[in-house]
């Protein structure tokens, strides 16, 4: 089909079959394989047995099914946030947070690098948007200085950027921040994998505030599909009674919670997974920094290979498939507009698999 790259299909937890072979999988963002374990499979399935697919209704008309309210709890308890609330999808997440404080917010301040979802938000804030430079506070701060007294900022930034795995200094956002302004966190890649217990960017980071909005999804690290949003009461009541997006939209299909559920129990009680997973990301890194790569020292599994000239990605293309590794270039809003190698780390990557990526980078350093 045009405009789509070629077709994959996920044969196993690290392999996919193209091209009538099968290759070792640094792709997506199944970062524990839980899309694959037996006890999320079973949750989902138990669920489509009991309750069926979906609700067919909005939440707030007759679609209002038990199973949502005991996710959220979930969330809530597990991120130490006063609400959680359920979205259709993780990118909606934004949009539908901007749309309930579009009116508090005098000026927004994204991220240069920011995520397409944040773009979007941005732009329904009915205030201006100023970019700043990519995680600099330093930068920051100059456009801040320049508010008025009574200002009502609102920063916008990814937790962990995905073109590069890097993380927002957010302590340092948090000491710039004024008293009646707010920091929007979209963690779509830390909730699960970052932080001592998997509670994402914040908790990695060490902060807590009031004044932080914190959106996630549950397709990646959770390996389910829907978003949320974390924040206090006011907000997320403020959603529910006033946000069409969120009213007028049927919730994700039932098993999909299920799994979610299931997911996050996981992620919460399986210390030796995200352990599995921290050692994996740190060893493709250091070696990654060995062979001359600018990867940032960061614990996000992700890698992101940015190679000036044609034929070095050809390079990096052929060394990959001569290993037998999947080549995980890709073109994606807020990458190098050229297109990326960007490889996913897994708990569940073998030490042979990571060699053989790892061996591939240094043939192109070479």
């Amino acid at each position: 089909m045009n405009g789509f790259p070629e077709r994959l299909r996920q044969v196993d937890l690290t392999r996919v079959e193209w091209r009538g072979r099968r290759w070792f999988y640094f792709g997506g963002c199944d970062y524990f394989r839980l899309s694959r374990h037996p006890r999320v499979i079973a949750a989902a399935r138990e669920a489509l047995e009991t309750h069926g697919f979906g609700v067919a209704a909005s939440r707030l008309t007759t679609g209002n099914h038990p199973l949502f309210a005991e996710l959220e709890t979930w969330l809530a308890r597990f991120f130490h946030a006063e609400r959680a609330l359920l979205v259709d999808s993780g990118y909606a997440t934004n949009s539908i947070v901007a749309r309930a404080l579009a009116g508090d917010v005098t000026r927004a301040f994204l991220d240069a690098h920011a995520h397409a979802s944040l773009r979007d938000a941005a732009s329904e804030l009915d205030c201006a948007v100023v970019e700043f430079q990519h995680c600099e506070p330093d930068d920051l701060r100059r456009r801040l200085r320049r508010l008025p007294a009574r200002a009502r900022p609102l920063i916008l930034t990814d937790g962990v950027f995905s073109h590069d795995g890097s993380l927002a200094p957010l302590a340092a956002y948090l000491e710039l921040l004024p008293k009646a302004g707010r920091l929007l966190v979209d963690d779509a890649h830390g909730v699960g994998t970052l932080g001592k217990h998997g509670r994402g960017t914040l908790e990695e980071c060490g902060v807590r505030d009031p004044r932080i909005v914190c959106t996630g999804t549950l397709s990646k690290a959770f390996g389910s599909f829907g978003g949320f949003v974390l924040g206090n009461r006011a907000l997320i009541d403020r959603i529910v009674t006033s946000s069409r997006w969120f009213g007028a939209s049927t919730p994700i299909p039932l098993p999909a919670a299920a799994a979610a559920l299931a997911a996050g129990q996981l992620i919460e009680g399986d210390q030796p997974m995200r352990a599995r997973l921290r050692a994996n990301t740190a060893k493709l890194k250091a070696t990654a920094h060995a062979a001359g790569f600018a990867v940032p020292d960061s614990p996000a599994p992700m890698i992101g290979v940015v190679l000036p000239e044609p034929a070095t990605n050809a390079h990096l293309r052929r060394a990959l498939l001569a290993r037998g590794v999947y080549p995980s270039h890709i073109r994606y809003p807020g990458g190098p507009p050229g297109g990326y190698f960007r490889f996913a780390i897994s708990s569940e990557h073998r030490p042979e698999e990571l060699d053989r990526l790892a061996d591939a980078l240094r043939a192109v350093a070479r």
